[in-house]
């Protein structure tokens, strides 16, 4: 598949990208102001590995929400 320039794409494929973007920011910005404010004892693990694993692309934030956190139940 050839890549393609933003000039060379239709306004849905535009339109497309840019709401895939802005649910990637957004996931990944909730998940680090969550770690950033939860306190140590309750993530799984190290906070630094979590803070580096929520920047790969809307698997790590999705990830830090299911297994990073602990649950008080």
């Amino acid at each position: 598949m050839a890549k393609k320039k933003w000039s060379e794409m239709s306004p849905i494929q535009r339109a497309v990208i840019i709401a895939a973007g802005s649910v990637q920011l957004s996931l990944a910005a909730t998940a680090w102001a969550d770690l950033a404010t939860r306190p140590r004892d309750e993530v799984n693990g190290s906070k630094r590995r979590w803070a580096a694993i929520i920047a790969v692309n809307f698997i790590g934030p999705l990830s830090y929400f299911r297994w990073g956190r602990r649950t008080s139940a």
